[in-house]
């Protein structure tokens, strides 16, 4: 196993710009504002040749406010299951009765702590340092998070310390799976009932989530990377920055994944904001899985209307599974890894060339394309350009003129032939050029007096 290094410290002294470096990557989100973290952020560190595993946590506070206490309970799990700490503290403004504070918790744990003072940039080290000594933590390390100033030297004493065991490979990350939806319809809910534990901080209050934690876990012998998001608003409510930044980690969770669960509150039904994210879910050709939050404690007859309203308004993703679940309780989400894998076969399917021209023929057969300013569409022939979501390419004369409608009835047809269920599909049309088009006239005065009077003759 590769070792796992944990960033602790108050709020706002710089544990996500230091993730963010150590990672080379922006996964954290980062911003001049205390309690921005709240879940636990997993990414992977290289030195050299030594790789790591490193754990953002929320900020520890005194301060016994509900989401705090979950978020600290998140940060003593991370120093629970890591094999050593950054404790990080803040060189500008000193040492303060929270760090003193965190200093003593630390200390119940039997893990090898390493005191970071970070923001030192452009002071001495002997004189940052000299307040920290109380700590009693013995070696301390100054650096800049932000302008990468001592990170590298940090983390090499670190990993000397710790074992040089190695994996052979990248773990696999399997299926990604991307749950999306509006605030506080469950997301975070979900995906502690399918792990077993609370992973991620669930609380009564909309916008929890900030970022978009990703999730490796095996599932009956199966890898599985659950991608726990943000809640996305209209964009006309959304008015801080923390919350648009949040958004656009959502939507770039979207695009990451290879499966999009949306969803969806049975007690609200499907919103204009649900439809739109759904918009965009199908512009990025995601396969999908439909599930509607909240099912338990419903009437029956409320059940039927929300049964008839989905069905009514969701009729252009009728590709989609839905399923009727409740997070909080568990009943019916394990039938959602069901829906996820069939949805990731049929999106990542080949279909042979041979096979997908003679199923584009017998498509041609039933339902003759329509005619174009008098003149028959032909479907010559078609390909397989690409997968994720399935992209077929098909060539014939006028095809650029084909009406939707018979669009859709080639995409229904391809997908009840090849049982692509869970996935769009997308068409692409390539248009054969006329070959006599732009050819100048080459006939010789006498083959046009020729041709002419073939013509009249034909036409007598």
């Amino acid at each position: 196993m590769l070792p796992t290094i944990a960033i602790v410290g108050r709020p706002n002294v710089g544990k996500s710009t230091l993730f963010n470096a150590l990672t080379k990557t922006r996964d954290a989100l980062v911003a001049n504002q205390p309690g921005l973290t709240r879940d636990r952020q997993f990414g992977r560190g290289c030195v050299g040749e030594r790789n790591y595993w490193l754990v953002d946590t929320g900020g520890l506070n005194d301060k016994g406010d509900a989401i705090l206490e979950r978020i600290t309970q998140q940060a003593f799990l991370a120093i629970k299951e890591s094999d050593c700490v950054l404790f990080l503290v803040d060189g500008r403004a000193g040492l303060t009765g929270t760090d003193e504070n965190i200093a003593q918790s630390l200390r119940q744990f039997n893990t090898p702590i390493h005191l970071v003072i970070n923001k030192t940039e452009g002071f001495q080290s002997e004189l940052v340092s000299t307040d920290f000594h109380r700590l009693g933590f013995g070696e301390m390390h100054t650096i800049s998070a932000s302008h990468q100033q001592g990170i590298r030297g940090l983390m090499e004493t670190v990993l000397s310390t710790l074992s040089q065991a190695q994996p052979d490979d990248t773990p696999e990350m399997g299926i990604k799976i991307a749950i999306v939806g509006r605030p506080n319809v469950g997301k975070s809910t979900l995906v502690n009932r399918i792990l077993g534990y609370e992973r991620v901080i669930t609380f009564d209050q909309p916008g929890t989530t900030r970022d978009s934690i990703f999730i490796p876990f095996e599932r009956e012998g199966e890898s599985y990377t659950l991608i726990d998001t943000a809640g996305v608003r209209r964009r006309t409510k959304v008015s801080e920055t923390i919350e648009k930044f949040s958004v656009i980690k959502a939507l770039k969770a979207i695009e990451a994944a290879h499966v999009v669960i949306m969803l969806l509150d049975a007690r609200e039904g499907m919103t204009d904001q649900d439809a739109n994210l759904l918009g965009y879910v199908l512009d990025s050709g995601r396969a999908l899985v439909i599930a509607v939050n909240k099912w338990d404690g419903l009437e029956p007859y409320h059940r039927e209307q929300i049964r008839y309203n989905l069905s009514r308004k969701l009729h252009f993703i009728d590709f989609a599974t839905i399923h009727f679940i409740s997070a909080l309780h568990g009943s019916n989400v394990s039938h959602l890894f069901g829906s996820v894998k069939i949805a990731w076969q049929a999106a990542n399917r080949r279909v042979n060339t041979a096979r997908l021209n003679h199923v584009l023929q017998e498509a041609a057969t039933r339902h003759t394309p329509p005619l174009v300013h008098g003149r028959r569409v032909k479907l010559r022939y078609a390909h397989q350009g690409g997968h994720n979501p399935p992209l077929f390419v098909i060539h014939g004369n006028q095809v650029n003129a084909l009406p939707d409608a018979y669009k859709r009835y080639l995409i229904n047809y391809f997908r009840e032939t090849f049982a692509l269920k869970g996935t769009p599909i997308r068409l692409e049309f390539k248009q054969g050029e006329n070959p006599y088009k732009g050819r100048k006239n080459t006939l010789t005065p006498h083959q046009r007096k020729k041709r002419q009077r073939l013509m009249r003759y034909i036409k007598k």
